[in-house]
């Protein structure tokens, strides 16, 4: 009889032992599932809370690069410099796409006054049909120069720097590996010229078109968020069909075998 065969709670539940294992484990994954989502949750969290440190820094008037201090609160902090561009020693940062067009970011070392320190300047983005060769004599700008815009930091990723197909060109930023191509010594920051910004204006001007800070949307944790939450929920209500159907299943061969007796 069916009763002796099954034991423990799927017997006082009326359905199978398979039917409780599996009930088990699936309400074990969407407890995962759960947790998974409340983390992505505190990951937006986060996202958010970068995001409102780096408009209060941009939005905070602009003071001398050599008056901040190294912290971490200086990425994106307004700032400016003085002195007069090294044209000669100005070099390209490929792959740089806007709008989906391809392009290079040019930067070029600004040798400040009564200093021998150089600070690298990223003037702004060039089209490039290959996203790495440009004419650098076309984006020549006025020097001395007054940069205004906001602190960068140099790259800590691993991988490949150096372009060897091009001339003046990197992939990425990094401190030393620039700072062995210069013959002088380079800030440990980098400033990114915001000034006069706009399409339009760089045409005007024949300069580059001026960087934009990274956008500062809040990624994908909240729909990642939802879909976890999801997950949990069908596997919730998933359990409750599974043990429904097995009760029904288990009570319908009760009564079959109670009509044989």
């Amino acid at each position: 009889m069916i009763g002796n065969r099954e034991s423990g709670i799927g017997y006082r539940w009326g359905v199978g032992r398979a039917t409780v294992f599996f009930v088990v484990f699936a309400l074990a994954v969407s407890l995962g599932c759960v947790r998974l989502g409340f983390w992505q949750l505190e990951r937006l969290g986060e996202r958010r809370e970068t995001n409102a440190g780096i408009l209060s820094r941009l939005a905070e008037p602009a003071v001398p690069l050599a008056a901040l201090r190294g912290d971490t609160a200086i990425h994106f902090r307004r700032a400016t410099a003085r002195g007069q561009y090294d044209f000669a020693s100005e070099f390209v940062l490929t792959s740089r796409s806007r709008h989906g067009a391809p392009g290079v970011h040019i930067i070029t070392p600004l040798r400040t006054v009564g200093r021998d320190t150089a600070v690298l300047v990223n003037r702004g983005w060039a089209y490039a049909p290959d996203g790495m060769r440009v004419d650098l004599a076309l984006f020549r700008e006025e020097s001395p120069a007054e940069v205004d815009g906001f602190v960068d930091v140099f790259s800590e990723s691993p991988g490949p720097v150096s372009t060897p197909s091009v001339e003046r060109a990197v992939r990425r930023l990094v401190r030393d590996s620039m700072a062995a191509r210069l013959p002088f010594p380079i800030a440990a920051v980098l400033l990114v010229q915001r000034r006069d910004s706009g399409e339009a204006t760089a045409i005007d001007r024949g300069t580059p078109v001026r960087a934009d800070p990274p956008p500062l949307d809040e990624g994908p944790h909240r729909a990642y968020a939802v879909q976890w939450f999801a997950f949990a929920l069908v596997g919730v209500v998933g359990s409750v069909l599974v043990l429904a159907r097995d009760r029904r299943s288990k009570g319908s061969q009760a009564r079959e075998a109670a009509a044989v007796r």
